[in-house]
């Protein structure tokens, strides 16, 4: 007997029980390692779909929100635009307004100075003419003392008269 050679016998039976070992599993265990294998690969196959389509929406969704922000930025960047614009037109306006009024005022200021100085004036002439014939009265007076004097100053201011007609 050597080692590396089994006897026929053993051979036979070993051959026969590895055969009726095959059959029940061929008939019994492979179909259920089989339908196992295929369920397990049915269930990483839908795993895979799954995480595709979620990766598709994320890729989506991601894509909506930068175009969200894209949006965002331009909307802040008209808002901040148009804020611009409408203090600088305010500022515009309250400067036209604040030149407006400031004419006025100035214009009025001015009108009641004119009026000030017009009304000083008259004042003043009123003043020289009663200063003027107070003088006046005083000199004739003086002057006009007897009858010879007060013809010769008719007769003068009759020449002046009529040499101004």
């Amino acid at each position: 007997m050597s080692l590396l050679i089994p006897e026929t016998g053993l051979l036979l039976w070993m051959i026969l029980s590895f055969g009726i070992v095959f059959f029940i599993l061929a008939k019994y265990g492979f179909p259920v390692i089989i339908k196992m294998v295929e369920g397990r690969k049915l269930y990483i196959d839908q795993s895979l779909e799954v995480a595709r389509e979620a990766n598709e929406q994320l890729s989506k969704l991601k894509a909506e929100g930068e175009a969200l922000i894209v949006a965002a930025n331009k909307q802040q960047g008209r808002i901040l635009k148009e804020a611009m614009e409408q203090r600088d037109k305010i500022i515009y306006d309250a400067q036209k307004q604040a030149e407006v009024i400031t004419q006025k005022e100035l214009s009025e200021a001015k009108r009641l100075i004119q009026l000030e100085k017009d009304e000083a004036v008259r004042e003043i002439r009123r003043q020289i003419a009663v200063l003027a014939v107070d003088i006046s009265e005083k000199v004739i007076r003086k002057e006009l003392n007897d009858k010879n004097s007060q013809m010769q100053m008719i007769d003068r201011m009759l020449a002046e008269i009529t040499d101004k007609s």
